[in-house]
C-alpha cells in the first residue's frame, strides 16, 4: 500500500491536546499483560504489540524491574467491572469518578499513561469496552489499534476521523497505514527526544519521515 504524504501540520496535529503539544514515547522495554480475553485472542494481541514495537525499533522484555508489567490491557463488557479489579484504584486515581465519566460518555476505550522523570512513558493502562460496536470488530483490528495507540501519547483527535489502520489492497489483511508507521519509526529514532512539548518537534518528526 502506498504511503500518503503528510504535511508538517498534520504530524503536529497527531500530538495536540487542546492547544498544547504533548509527545512522549516509551523510555523502557515494554512488558505487556492482558486481562479479559481467551488464549487465542491473547496471542493475537501480544503478536500485534510485538509487531508494532519491532516496527518502532524499540524493545520488549519478560519483566519490568520496577513494575513487573508496565503495559496493562483490560478488555471488559461494562465499565463498572473496573471497580471490582483488585488494587486498580491504586493505579488509577479517582477510579470511581473515572468509571462514572466513561459510562456517561458511552466511551469505548480509555488510556492512562504514567511517565518517568524525563517525561518518557514508564507505564500505560489500556481499557477497552467490547460493546457498542467494538465487539463486531475482528480481533486483529482491535489488537493492532490498541498496540498503535499505546506506543505513543497520540493527541485526542489523532484518529477521531481516520483509523490508523487500512486493508491491504492485495490480501485484504488489516495493516497499519504506511504514513502512521512512518510517524512511529521517526518517533523512536534514537536521536529524537523521549518527550517534547514544543511543536517544533513535529517538524523534526516530519524530516525523519522523508528519509
Amino acid at each position: 500500500m502506498k504511503e500518503r504524504a503528510m504535511v508538517p501540520d498534520e504530524v503536529q496535529g497527531l500530538f495536540m491536546r487542546g492547544a498544547d503539544y504533548a509527545f512522549a514515547r516509551w523510555g523502557r522495554p515494554i512488558v505487556p499483560v492482558v486481562f479479559g480475553v481467551g488464549d487465542e485472542t491473547l496471542a493475537t494481541i501480544k503478536g500485534a504489540i510485538e509487531a508494532v514495537v519491532a516496527l518502532a525499533g524499540h524493545k520488549m522484555a519478560e519483566t519490568d524491574p520496577e513494575l513487573g508489567a508496565n503495559l496493562m490491557l483490560f478488555f471488559l463488557r461494562d465499565w463498572a467491572e473496573l471497580l471490582d479489579v483488585p488494587n486498580l484504584g491504586e493505579m488509577i486515581p479517582d477510579l470511581a469518578a473515572t468509571v462514572a465519566r466513561l459510562e456517561a460518555a458511552g466511551a469505548a476505550q480509555y488510556r492512562a499513561f504514567r511517565f518517568d522523570e524525563a517525561g518518557a512513558i514508564r507505564a500505560a493502562f489500556v481499557f477497552v469496552r467490547m460493546a457498542g460496536g467494538m465487539e463486531k470488530l475482528s480481533a486483529e483490528t482491535v489488537a493492532l489499534t490498541q498496540a498503535v495507540q499505546a506506543l505513543l501519547t497520540w493527541g485526542e483527535a489523532a484518529f477521531a476521523e481516520t483509523s490508523p489502520l487500512a486493508l491491504h489492497p492485495g490480501t485484504g489483511a488489516v495493516i497499519l497505514r504506511p504514513e502512521i508507521a512512518a510517524v512511529i519509526r521517526a518517533a523512536y529514532d534514537p536521536v529524537m527526544p523521549a518527550a517534547a512539548s514544543d511543536p517544533s518537534h513535529a517538524l523534526r518528526l516530519y524530516a525523519r519521515m522523508q528519509r
